[in-house]
């Protein structure tokens, strides 16, 4: 019996050993990229388990279970960051879940077009899934506070552009540079805006930025616009324009504009009310900026 127990003893060691062994070659042997560069994503919540079955799916690896036992055996398997990753060279499975643990990952972009609403970057940040949600059932009050917004709406408040970011980025530290940037980008133009404009704030100039943008895409169209604009506030015209019509609509608006909803008054309809509507309808861009002013 005692000689039964010292053979397995001893095959367990031996075992034991060459696991170890291979567990070490595996962790240094260069694993060679199916395609470069080798982009992946690590979705949020991901388990190292199912992001082996994925490597090993996509042709990064042999088989998903030697680089899941190797993340369990150096203690990484719950410290993998979700993100997209970027691999150019070959590298050996423990440099790799180096990378996964340090959150080794490629910026994310994100793109609010001109003219996008408040209410759209809210929805497409919402499905982002790389952005932490945090606004999700705030009441535009407490995003607001959140943000920093002084004023009593948020609309036309942020400026539209590419921004980049990392996987886990809250959405409201998005909103944060992106109202910095409105504010820097409304502050410069109005600093050179031209003598006797027929608005008296900042905030009146992006009122009708935000106007000039719905009402075209195309930059050769901006300024004309703007003068037309600039011209019936100075005359006491109303500026009729169906766009801030289309905004007070709210979620009723269809796609279409009928005779009586431009008779139907809000707040923002140009047709039954003078001068400028109470809110920026849009995010303005540059160019409508720079128009206005």
């Amino acid at each position: 019996m005692r000689a039964f127990l010292r053979l397995a003893t001893l095959a367990v060691f031996v075992l034991g050993v060459a696991a170890a062994a291979w567990l070490v070659a595996f962790s240094m042997n260069p694993l060679e990229l199916p395609r470069r560069p080798f982009d992946f994503t690590l979705a949020k919540g991901a388990s190292l388990k199912s992001l082996s079955q994925q490597l090993a799916t996509e042709g990064l690896l042999a088989e998903p279970y030697s680089f899941w036992i190797l993340g369990r055996f150096l203690g990484k398997a719950t410290t993998i960051q979700a993100g997209n990753y970027r691999v150019e060279t070959p590298i050996t499975p423990a440099e790799l879940l180096a990378k996964l643990a340090a959150g080794d990952v490629m910026p994310v972009d994100i793109v609010f077009v001109e003219g996008s609403t408040f209410r759209q970057w809210l929805a497409q940040m919402k499905q982002n899934t790389m952005l932490r949600n945090t606004l999700q059932g705030k009441s535009e009050a407490e995003i607001r506070a959140l943000v920093g917004v002084g004023e009593p709406f948020l609309e036309g408040l942020f400026f539209p552009d590419k921004y980049q970011f990392v996987a886990g980025y809250a959405d409201v530290d998005l909103l944060k540079r992106a109202h910095a940037a409105m504010r820097k980008r409304l502050a410069q133009a109005w600093e050179g805006r031209a003598p006797d404009l027929p608005y008296a704030t900042p905030l009146e100039a992006l009122t009708l930025a935000s106007i000039i943008e719905k009402e075209t895409g195309r930059a050769e169209e901006r300024p004309v616009i703007a003068s037309v604009f600039v011209n019936r506030l100075r005359k006491g015209m109303r500026l009729q324009t169906d766009p801030t019509v289309i905004y007070g609509m709210g979620t009723a608006f269809d796609g279409n504009i009928r005779k009586k909803d431009l008779g139907a008054d809000t707040p923002w309809n140009t047709y039954t009310r003078d001068g400028l509507p109470p809110t920026p309808i849009a995010m303005p861009g540059a160019a409508s900026l720079s128009a206005t002013m």
